[in-house]
């Protein structure tokens, strides 16, 4: 056991005014397994990279561990999936290969099988499990479950629940509550580390917060009454000094007793005038790290059919070779349709033969007439340009597109940045973002919470239960699931 200390960190990116972090201090234990949170652009990945000693920084960062970082980067992924292994773990036999990736599910033929053909799940599992090989390092692992189906998610959470020694950055709840011990969080103001996993840091937060409104409202209401009374006094005091001259049935009043009244209604308007400083000041330390989650709007079109879609033995084909189906369903006006499926079983695939990509497909497809469909893809790859220019392009209300985007904790310095310098949760929102400028008759999305934090992800399922717009996904996040599917189609 040894410690991770970081003190009075400072770090910002060249030529940015904007600090990424400011005077940061916490410590950690590297036996911990950490879940590491926050709002998206708020320097996860950032903070990994300075462990890393990737970007220079201002501060102190002391730990005796050498961090590994996933995902590892492979050279070559021509080679054997085993040659890729041993450059990353080169201590190891082959045979504490072949029993970490039986703990993951995998079988070991994969690691005489050039890396590049792996699926995206079998290469993640493959690296995690060389990474933890390298003994006494320590594991920054950042967003494993993006190509994870909703199996390989439950059998990676298994695996890191008998690990130790990393940090990890999941936006997934369920996937955090089930392998990690401790919550790293960067809030709106600093960095903290609560012990438990999300569940137990969640409900602490909203305590928290309940308390730093409730005894904020409270002080609100103390210092507007005691202003009054420091205004009601000071005048009373002014009032009293100026009748020291005047004359009462033909004598003047004692001066002394006056002036000795007066200023003890001075005196007292100055103690309460202390107070309320006491209570601006106390004030002014909470709500600092309240995360408002603000209400989304969607304003779905009503089609005049109740029947959007119906599909009847869809096949589908790439190359003459079947990779999906039968598959027959029906989707209604306000059905939430949940595609599911392990990875490879052609879920994208059938959403872009709905969105009208042209795909090999046998079978019978009834669209609607006149269908207005708003699609997210799962790829941001290709964004670039300023929001401004983004809206155009999609023929969006700009200022709406704008205001949704804030509401999902963009800050304004983000709206006059290329949209390629955004982090990848954040360009995942800008997609999601522009659906929800758009009116449409069916919204059809391919794993739209990749990236996005765990804030935005509850907006986005208050959102869908109270406007219940009709909806095709592909999402892994369990608890998402089943907060919003009204039905779900098996691949």
């Amino acid at each position: 056991m040894s410690l991770i200390q970081v003190k009075d960190l400072n770090f910002s990116y060249d030529g940015s005014y904007d600090k990424i972090f400011e005077n940061v201090s916490f410590q950690i234990d590297t036996d911990w397994k950490l879940g590491f949170i926050g709002r998206n652009g708020r320097g996860k990945t950032t903070f990994l990279n300075l462990l890393l000693s990737n970007y220079e920084y201002s501060g102190e960062i002391n730990s005796s561990v050498i961090f590994d970082y996933f995902p590892f980067k492979v050279s070559d992924t021509s080679v054997f999936t085993l040659d890729v292994l041993q450059e990353i773990s080169p201590q190891s036999e082959d045979w504490e290969f072949i029993k970490e990736l039986s703990l993951l599910n995998v079988d070991c033929e994969i690691l005489y099988r050039p890396f590049k053909t792996l699926s995206k799940g079998e290469q993640t599992k493959a690296l995690l499990a060389a990474l933890f090989l390298n003994e006494g390092h320590f594991l920054l692992i950042d967003e494993p479950t993006n190509h994870l189906d909703l199996e390989g998610r439950k059998i990676v959470a298994d695996y890191l629940k008998n690990k130790k020694s990393f940090i990890l950055v999941s936006h997934d709840r369920d996937f955090l509550d089930n392998c990690v011990d401790h919550i790293l969080s960067i809030n709106k103001s600093n960095i903290e580390v609560q012990k438990g996993n999300f569940s137990t840091w969640w409900e602490n937060k909203k305590r928290i917060d309940e308390f730093e409104l409730r005894k904020n409202r409270e002080l609100k209401e103390d210092i507007s009454r005691l202003k009054d009374s420091v205004d009601r006094t000071s005048r009373w005091s002014d009032k009293v000094e100026k009748s020291k001259n005047v004359k009462v049935s033909g004598n003047k009043q004692d001066k002394g007793y006056v002036g000795h009244k007066a200023a003890k209604m001075m005196k007292r308007s100055k103690s309460l005038e202390l107070r309320q400083l006491k209570s601006i000041d106390e004030k002014s330390k909470l709500l600092k790290n309240i995360e408002v989650n603000e209400d989304l709007i969607i304003k779905p079109l009503a089609h005049h059919s109740s029947m959007l879609f119906t599909l009847e033995n869809i096949e589908l084909f790439y190359s003459n070779k079947k990779v999906c189906g039968p598959v027959s369903f029906n989707v209604t006006q306000g059905d939430r349709v949940n595609i599911i499926g392990p990875n490879g079983s052609g879920k994208s695939s059938l959403l872009n033969l709905l969105v009208g990509s042209e795909i090999e497909y046998s079978g019978e497809i009834i669209k609607a007439s006149n269908l207005k469909i708003s699609y997210v893809a799962q790829d941001t790859s290709n964004l670039k340009g300023t929001l401004t220019e983004y809206a155009a392009s999609r023929n969006i209300d700009e200022s709406l597109f704008k205001t949704i985007l804030r509401k999902m904790g963009f800050d304004r310095v983000q709206f006059e940045k290329d949209i390629a310098e955004f982090s990848s949760g954040q360009k995942k929102k800008v997609l999601i973002g522009a659906s929800l400028s758009e009116r449409a008759h069916i919204y059809i999305w391919d794993e739209p919470l990749n990236y996005i934090d765990i804030f935005s992800r509850m907006q986005i399922e208050d959102l869908l239960l109270e406007y219940k717009p009709t909806l095709i996904f592909v999402e892994h996040d369990s608890n998402f699931q089943r907060s919003i599917v009204t039905k779900s189609v098996r691949l």
